[in-house]
């Protein structure tokens, strides 16, 4: 816990020239796919669908030792990083299962140092795959901390919206989380949005419901998209935004000029919508690339979201600790007297320091232990400047 501070610890580190902050949040990501990129293939051409067609392939031989190996060689690079909160998905398109039932006996094992959720997701669809409804509610039964849909993949828009209807009719009756992969498309058509949105309003979920992607939105028109904004605005409805695997794998369609493969983080800031940044793949089918560091995402959003002033930027940070925070409807977080005493340690002056160098954590400090430390690399220069 965080007492005062006239005591001493058994030990002492020296945090100067260093910031204090409360753990990195990891909103989004799917701890079952990670390290999987190149098998069966590499998807070459970088698009959703190639990367969903290699996946259905790579899911036929999960078997629980795989899904657990891989997920958590990755939540040790995440610890390292700063990440103590984790969201992870679990597909339960599988008929047994598989990812699930390993992800939720990882949340066990990583407990006493590490915060891990677990969402149901349902790769294949509800309507589309309804045997996925059914595998939805046991995955509930079994401890999953909430359920998704995936609208905008589903047969059609008619389909896709009496997924979402099932999807929160389950999680009205259990009480669970809804965490929705909500217009991840290059398609002005996909409105989702602003069905998941009036859904959260209607069953009083609001908080509780989380939008992933929205990367639709970007190509909105500009009456519609502020009729949305205004709706997510009074929903309470939370947007996680993943800049690295959206950048890398929207606009694949598009003419020049391009699209810039995120939703509009600014404007749903602006607006009031709390908007968490996230990693979403780590060497997956979808994206091959990934070091674990949400400061690293964190520095591909200043980009494309033209966040680069020194307020924008802290709203940045921000969005990868408390705000992530508040999409996993975390209690006890944040450097507070009487808060567990879990907080990183880091190099830098500011803000602007962390997101430009995006430096190793120096130290990570979980339940008041040191759970990870990274020693300075140190370069020697042979040449006079």
């Amino acid at each position: 816990m965080i007492g005062k501070f006239d005591e001493r610890g058994e030990r002492e580190i020296d945090g100067t020239g260093h910031l204090v902050l409360p753990p990195f949040v990891e909103s989004h990501i799917h701890l079952d796919t990670v390290l999987t990129a190149g098998e069966p293939a590499w998807n070459e051409s970088g698009t959703l669908f190639e990367g969903i067609r290699l996946w259905q392939k790579r899911k036929e031989t999960l078997t629980y030792e795989d899904v657990m190996s891989r997920a958590e060689r990755v939540l040790q690079m995440q610890l390292a990083a700063g990440i103590l909160h984790v969201r992870t998905q679990a597909d339960i398109s599988d008929p047994d299962l598989t990812a699930l039932h390993a992800l939720l006996a990882l949340r066990e094992r990583v407990k006493p140092y590490m915060n891990l959720q677990v969402i149901a997701f349902p790769q294949d669809g509800l309507r589309a795959c309804p045997d996925n409804v059914q595998r939805l509610e046991q995955a509930l039964k079994l401890g999953a901390d909430g359920i998704g849909a995936i609208p905008h993949l589903e047969p059609t828009r008619e389909e896709g919206l009496a997924s979402l209807e099932i999807c929160f009719a389950m999680a009205q009756k259990y009480g669970c989380f809804v965490h929705v992969f909500c217009d991840e498309i290059d398609d002005a058509h996909s409105t989702f949005l602003e069905s998941t949105a009036h859904l959260a309003i209607r069953t009083g979920l609001r908080e509780r419901v989380t939008v992933a992607h929205a990367s639709a939105a970007a190509y909105y028109g500009e009456a519609y998209f502020h009729k949305v904004l205004g709706l997510l605005a009074r929903s309470g409805v939370n947007v996680v935004c993943c800049p690295l695997i959206n950048s890398a794998m929207q606009g694949r369609f598009d003419g020049y000029p391009k699209g810039r493969g995120i939703t509009r983080i600014k404007d749903l800031w602006s607006a009031g919508v709390n908007v968490s940044i996230a990693h979403d793949d780590i060497r997956t089918p979808f994206y091959p690339m990934g070091t674990g560091s949400v400061l690293q995402a964190a520095h591909m959003a200043a980009h494309l979201a033209h966040m680069m002033g020194r307020d924008e930027v802290a709203e940045l940070v921000r969005m990868i600790t408390t705000r992530g925070a508040k999409t996993l409807q975390l209690e006890d977080y944040g450097l507070q007297v009487g808060h567990r005493a879990n907080f990183i340690v880091l190099p830098g002056r500011d803000a602007m320091d962390l997101v430009s160098n995006q430096p190793s954590c120096r130290y990570v400090v979980s339940q008041g232990h040191i759970v990870a430390e990274t020693w300075p690399a140190r370069s020697q220069l042979y040449t006079p400047i």
